[in-house]
């Protein structure tokens, strides 16, 4: 559990912010195939959020985090726009965290197909 869950966890205050938070964290899950938190991993990678966020606050470093078993299966600057989604859901200040409905929109926007 990293700082952040633990102090809402302590608080026991969930609000829709939490919830975003929360699906960051989900992102981040999708994104890389692993588990928030896995003790199996090395040292240092335990606690996806903590491993992920230096990745994720560059648009090039973004690849280190993705699932490998993707192959090329997905488009970069989609999951690029994924990862940054994450790191904005993933703040440690609820109010610079989007709304829910935010979260939506943008995910929404990255399903429509593009015309050619």
């Amino acid at each position: 559990m990293c700082s952040a869950e633990a102090l809402i966890y302590r608080r026991r205050h969930l609000t829709a912010k939490s919830d975003v938070y929360s699906y960051g964290v989900v992102l981040l899950e999708l994104l890389s195939g692993q588990r928030a938190l896995d003790k199996n991993r090395p040292p240092g990678q335990h606690n996806l959020v903590e491993w992920a966020r230096p990745y994720i606050t560059n648009k090039r470093r973004v690849i280190h985090v993705l699932d490998s078993r993707l192959g090329s299966q997905y488009s970069l600057p989609a999951a690029q726009k994924v990862a940054t989604l994450a790191l904005q859901c993933l703040s440690m200040d609820a109010r610079c965290r989007p709304g829910v409905d935010q979260v939506v929109t943008a995910l929404e926007q990255l399903q429509r197909p593009r015309a050619h």
